[in-house]
């Protein structure tokens, strides 16, 4: 039967450590739609600290008390859970606005006061967390004005740290100029690069299940694994971030920080510890060991999609290139399917097939381990002309779970065999918590663990996957689009990347 721990305590058994909050870029979609309802849940199962506070800076001018009230607007939106009067005063009696430019020195000075403000009322200790939720343009800039104004130095025993969101960069060059920007302005230790996916509940449980199950991880090698597919499907379009993505594209938007954590998870090596450093280690050590494309090699490794008008859950959608913001000859892809080799003993000649695309018949993300099939011999006088391969599905969302399929024989006198499927849905066992995502990550960033952070090894090390074909794509614009429906799995050259391997993708 189940027997659920109930959801109040944190993996460190403790709320985060009392501190100021602030959010540059405060009035923005991140802060609404995410960060104040994780900092709700936070609260409402007691990992908040009692001494805390909230500090919002952005360039749009209003006061603290509109601000507070537009937040208490929003959060009966956007949180994820029913919002308790009585929670929301917590916050409505700490948070405070400011309005300014993000590259004039005043407005860290302004901020300087507004947090000394807020140590004394609240009794914050003059602990600072910065959340960058602003424009990547910004990042450099933000983390070496905060420097300049005395707000990352740390004394007296009191911490500072930045949060610096998504995109990190927008090719391995310039991601390895941001790095040296901001470590020349603060200590890697105080350096917070986030990714929402791996605060999902299913995403932090892969090392779990791998490293904690005996009967897994002695099979988790190329002598019994065919190959691993990682697939992350959304049905969306590009909504009203035409801007945005016709100079990101799906390869940067998604390859290089969220796929290559799943990457990383799934094939990493046994970390000596679940200390943060010797787990940021074998995450990066798998990374350094993909093996790096030629240009000749890109086209056979690499297949780009963008989406044309089509039929999503009924009704028609438009193409790409009619979306809001987005040039009507683009040559941005919205689609990318790749195949990794790894050159380490592990996972020699065990391909990694990626895929990763907006407007697809279906929302998902999932692993998929595929078993080698095994030797028919036994079965070569009965009426089995064919083994399937044993696959299990990590399934990171919408529906968080695992699901293994097995062969079993068919009852009756003539020897016939059936598939089965064995599935666990964590909402089912455990029962399901109101979650965006960000909750764990916030709260590590108060506990300063940086395990579930990229470092900035790793984040070089996943910009050097995905340069060579950023290179080859710019060389040789694609000539096809658009080359797939809208509410379809993608276009046809990805089945032909495994076809040429004699495989073919799960369905969507």
């Amino acid at each position: 039967m189940p027997n659920p721990e109930p959801n109040n305590t944190s993996a460190h058994g403790r709320p985060g450590d009392p501190c100021v909050f602030v959010i540059f870029g405060a009035t923005g979609d991140l802060t609404k739609r995410l960060l104040m309802p994780s900092l709700y849940n936070l609260l409402a199962n007691k990992l908040l600290p009692d001494k805390f506070a909230i500090v919002g800076v952005s360039n749009v001018q209003m006061s603290s008390e509109d601000f507070r009230k537009q937040l208490g607007e929003e959060i009966k939106q956007f949180a994820t859970t029913k919002v308790s009067d009585d929670l929301w005063k917590f916050f409505d009696q700490r948070i405070s606005y400011m309005a300014g430019d993000f590259k004039d020195p005043a407005t860290y000075t302004k901020l300087k006061s507004a947090l000394e403000t807020a140590d004394k009322a609240h009794g914050t200790p003059g602990n600072y967390l910065f959340y960058t939720a602003v424009s990547p343009s910004f990042f450099g800039e933000i983390v070496k004005q905060l420097a300049g104004a005395g707000l990352t130095k740390e004394t007296d025993g009191h911490w500072r740290r930045v949060i610096i969101e998504k995109p990190f960069g927008h090719d391995l060059e310039s991601a390895n100029a941001l790095n040296r920007e901001i470590g020349a302005c603060i200590h890697e230790n105080q350096t917070f690069r986030i990714d929402h996916y791996l605060g999902k509940e299913t995403v932090q449980n892969i090392m779990a299940f791998r490293f904690g199950n005996g009967f897994f991880e002695p099979l988790w090698n190329n002598s019994y694994i065919d190959h691993v597919q990682i697939t992350d499907a959304e049905t969306v379009g590009v909504e009203q971030r035409g801007t945005f993505y016709e100079a990101t594209g799906a390869l940067r938007d998604m390859v290089p920080n969220h796929i290559m954590a799943l990457v990383s998870l799934v094939a990493m090596e046994p970390p000596n510890s679940f200390e943060s450093e010797p787990v940021r280690d074998e995450k990066t050590k798998v990374l350094r060991a993909i093996r790096p494309l030629k240009p000749e090699d890109v086209p056979h490794w690499a297949v780009r999609g963008q989406y044309g008008p089509g039929t999503l859950e009924g009704k028609p959608v438009p193409g790409y290139r009619a979306e809001p913001q987005v040039n009507p000859k683009s040559g941005t892809e919205t689609y990318v399917a790749m195949k990794l080799a790894i050159d380490n003993w592990r996972w020699a000649g065990v391909p990694i097939y990626l895929r990763t695309g907006k407007r697809m018949a279906k929302r998902v993300t999932e692993i998929a381990i595929k078993f080698k099939a095994p030797p028919a011999l036994l079965f070569r006088q009965t009426g089995v002309k064919h083994l399937e391969q044993n696959e299990l599905v990590l399934h990171i969302q919408p529906d968080e779970g695992i699901s293994l399929s097995f062969s079993a024989k068919i009852p009756g006198p003539v020897v016939k065999l059936g598939g089965v499927d064995m599935n666990f849905k964590y909402a089912d066992y455990f029962g399901s918590a109101p979650s965006t995502g960000y909750e764990t990550l916030l709260l590590d960033c108060m506990l300063g663990d940086p395990a579930l952070f990229q470092r900035a090894d790793t984040v070089d090390a996943g910009w050097r996957v995905v340069d060579p074909i950023l290179d080859a794509w710019k060389q040789t614009p694609a000539a096809d689009f658009p080359n797939y429906a809208a509410g379809s799995a993608g276009p046809s050259a990805a089945d032909e990347l495994l076809k040429g391997d004699g495989r073919k993708w799960r369905d969507i």
